[in-house]
């Protein structure tokens, strides 16, 4: 099954029901507006693994730090719910190393919840290191 980049405002809508299971405070009505709207001012991208039914999603976009240099930071990765365990997760999680790799980033980073225990067990399985901690204050 290949991962395709969604493009069209449909691809885009298609990836609602399960983009909403890992973001679920967001509503059906505003997603392809915030999606659009992030696309034009950050660079934001969208990804997804699909049979017929979208099965895993990832948000994603290609920036550059001074304490990095070039790298792809994943905003969103996430697999339907009846669906993991199914090899999704791996597939879009390789393409996004290489989408990485062939826009000249050196790095992938992520952030993700503390209380995602399974998905940091995937991310540690698939080499990845614990190199910071984030911290937020809400405004």
């Amino acid at each position: 099954m290949p991962v395709r980049e969604a493009v069209s405002d449909g691809e885009v809508a298609a990836t609602f029901p399960v983009m909403r299971q890992l973001r679920p405070h967001l509503s059906e009505s505003e997603y392809l507006g915030r999606v659009r709207g992030m696309q034009a001012s950050s660079g934001y991208r969208m990804a997804y693994a699909a049979d017929g039914t979208v099965r895993g999603v990832a948000g994603f976009r290609v920036t550059e730090f001074l304490a990095y240099g070039r790298f792809l930071y994943v905003d969103d990765l996430v697999v339907d719910g009846g669906s993991r365990s199914g090899g999704y997760g791996k597939l879009l999680f390789d393409w996004l190393v290489e989408r990485a790799r062939s826009e000249g980033c050196g790095q992938l980073h992520l952030d993700s919840g503390v209380e995602r225990h399974g998905a940091h067990r995937f991310y540690l399985r698939e080499g990845m290191k614990i190199s910071s901690h984030h911290f937020s204050l809400d405004l």
